[in-house]
């Protein structure tokens, strides 16, 4: 019954999470995410660097606040992930690697333009109820480097805090390969990949606006010239 409360609650705060923010910065709220979208050339490194601090900070602050509000008798070990004993430090890695495998793709599946238009909220946290559901007891089911880092800094337990990188920024990086290079691959040239990279692509793109409004407009000043000379 606790796993299936955790699973829920995960479920739900991340859904309302997708729903508020990712048409104002994509919903990442995690670096695995954040650097899957990297690899897929689907945002610049400037902006993945800041996406990544500020998910570190907010999950620290987040921490610490919930430790202060927190009765000092019910933190047991406050959410830090935990390896579970008859885990080994390999499968615990292949468990994290997986799950978030999972979520990423899920990500990417639920924001492709290409593939849906509606909102990916339920989706999206439907995925982290699964990796809950299946990883529990396993190493807690991290998924999200910066949930475990929030965690670990405010209680100071970093024994092998490494596995909740490792394993779920692997499986990001093999999720965005899989989606964008196998599953539904784009026609970006090395360029345009370069450009995203670099941030120089939304420059192009904004460059790239008003002439094609300016001959819009000019299109529809013919066309109604054309209907008045018609009309008279």
């Amino acid at each position: 019954m606790g796993q299936l409360l955790v699973a829920i609650t995960f479920n739900l705060a991340t859904a309302v999470i997708v729903q508020i923010t990712w048409k104002a910065s994509g919903a990442h709220v995690n670096p695995a995410v954040t650097l899957a979208f990297l690899v897929g050339s689907q945002i610049s490194l400037p902006r993945a660097v800041a996406y990544v601090a500020a998910q570190l900070a907010g999950a620290t602050a987040g921490a610490a606040l919930l430790y202060g509000v927190t009765p000092g008798d019910i933190r047991d070990t406050f959410g830090v992930n935990v390896v579970r004993s008859s885990v080994s430090t390999g499968q615990a890695v292949a468990v994290e690697l997986v799950l978030t495998l999972q979520l990423v793709l899920c990500v990417f599946a639920s924001t492709d333009s290409r593939q849906t238009t509606g909102s990916p909220a339920a989706t999206i946290g439907a995925s982290v109820a699964v990796g809950h559901l299946i990883g529990i007891y396993f190493t807690g089911c991290s998924m999200n480097p910066a949930r475990s880092f929030g965690s670990a800094v405010i209680v100071g337990k970093f024994a092998v805090h490494w596995i909740f990188w490792v394993g779920p920024l692997t499986g990001a990086v093999l999720a965005s390969l899989i989606y964008n290079f196998i599953l539904f691959p784009d026609t970006k040239t090395l360029a345009q990949r370069l450009a995203i990279l670099t941030g120089t692509a939304e420059v192009q793109e904004v460059e790239g606006v008003e002439p094609q409004k300016k001959e819009s407009q000019s299109s529809s000043e013919d066309t109604e010239m054309e209907n008045v000379c018609q009309v008279a």
